[in-house]
């Protein structure tokens, strides 16, 4: 099935609406931020008084919703969450960051978002918000060299999320979230009847109607499920196995040779042969893993992610490389590439010349057609070979690196 969202929030020369539908997301945004009193830094300042929780409630209510309606969207098979954005978790400085904008908060009254909207508007206060927002940014770029390292990696868990955390199936997850922030609206009704003096008897009846809708949506998700492996490759196998059987994903030992030396490019090459073929001989830098484990690796693929990263998966031919190929990419790890002909053409091209390596053509399908004087794994020359002896090596560059969309945006409402 085909999205149309991302086709139209893709920017580019040829995709001009795509500008004019960010202006309406934006403009509805700020719009409804004004209208619900999100411009106004005392109403926004009130909630750490407990006087005035509608803030806690909106944004609340915006991520529980937005969360349970993505989960559904996960388990019809609508929407990829491996194509989905995370925020890479940076633990320790993620909370200082959290400490220093809330206070911030409470001394401006604003956050970033909220400031830019009271600006507009014409509020003196959030106009001065937003200038010291800009000379702290400022200020961080000027000083960072001093602690780069440490806010670049202290705490760094990668793409970490909550189902990661608590080792819980996605629907329960959601469901216990949903169930917490009606929890918390509900508590944060009882301060505001407390400290604000607020009539609950006159607050809406609809919204006792909406919350149990929430939750039902979210106890749908654990009914629905998450899509398996097999049933999200289906649904790409159209394009996935048109790519296989024009030979658009497979990639020549020379091109992987020249991708081993490419310092613009992080490579990481997958090994799914047996121990003891691996053992034999296997690519210098090469991780084993069996076929039945590769799944397993996908949440540390898709957790440290980088946009220059390669995989390339290979075994003796080409068969349980491409099995394994096409889990990667069902599962939404982005460059993904099959060696061609696997570790049996390696050796073709690299190890003929190699004594203690002998072929042994008559070897049947996926088995090492080459015999090794010893198990000396990636001792062999052929295992990196010499990149000035094979300098000019000429090939058709099939790499093409596919960039995941980042963030729009950040900070709060």
């Amino acid at each position: 099935m085909n999205f149309p969202l991302p086709s139209l929030l893709t920017t580019s020369a040829d995709n001009p609406w795509s500008y004019l539908a960010f202006l309406a997301i934006g403009f509805a945004f700020g719009y409804v931020l004004e209208i619900s009193g999100f411009g106004n830094s005392q109403k926004l300042a009130a909630q750490f008084y407990f006087t005035e929780l509608t803030v806690l409630k909106v944004m609340f209510g915006a991520i529980v919703t937005a969360m349970a309606l993505i989960f559904t969207m996960v388990g019809l098979g609508i929407l990829d969450y491996g194509q989905i954005y995370v925020n890479t978790t940076y633990l320790w400085p993620m909370i200082v960051g959290g400490l220093i904008m809330g206070v911030g908060f409470i001394i401006g009254g604003f956050c970033p978002g909220t400031s830019l909207v009271g600006m507009v508007t014409g509020k003196l206060d959030a106009l001065f918000f937003v200038l010291g927002v800009l000379f702290g940014i400022f200020l961080f770029g000027e000083t960072e060299i001093y602690f780069d390292h440490w806010w670049q990696n202290s705490g760094y868990l990668g793409r970490f999320t909550l189902m990661d955390w608590l080792n819980l199936p996605t629907g329960v997850v959601v469901t216990l979230v949903v169930a917490m922030a009606l929890f918390m609206f509900w508590g944060a009704e009882q301060l505001e009847r407390l400290f604000g003096k607020r009539d609950l008897a006159k607050e809406p009846k609809l919204r006792l109607a909406g919350g149990a809708a929430l939750l039902a949506v979210a106890v749908g998700v654990i009914l629905i499920g998450s899509p398996t492996t097999e049933q999200k490759y289906a649904r790409l196998a159209p394009a996935k196995d048109a790519a296989l059987a024009n030979r658009e994903t497979q990639i020549v030992p020379a091109e992987l040779f020249h991708t081993m030396y490419d310092n613009t490019l992080q490579l990481v090459m997958l090994d799914v042969r047996s121990e003891a073929d691996y053992n034999l001989f296997h690519l210098r830098g090469a991780r084993r893993i069996s076929p039945a484990e590769v799944k397993t690796l996908v949440p540390e693929l898709i957790a440290h992610a980088a946009p220059n990263r390669v995989i390339v998966v290979m075994s003796n031919d080409e068969t349980a490389a491409t099995e394994a190929w096409k889990t990667l990419v069902a599962e939404a790890v982005p460059n993904v590439y099959i060696l061609e002909g696997g570790v049996n053409n390696w050796l073709a091209f690299f190890g003929k010349d190699e004594l203690a390596i002998t072929p042994t053509p008559s070897a049947p399908p996926e088995t090492l057609r080459f015999a090794f004087a010893a198990a000396l794994g990636d001792r062999y020359e052929a295992s990196a070979p010499s990149p000035i002896e094979y300098e000019a090596l000429e090939y058709e560059p099939k790499i093409k690196l596919q960039l995941q969309r980042d963030k729009s945006g950040g900070g709060c409402g």
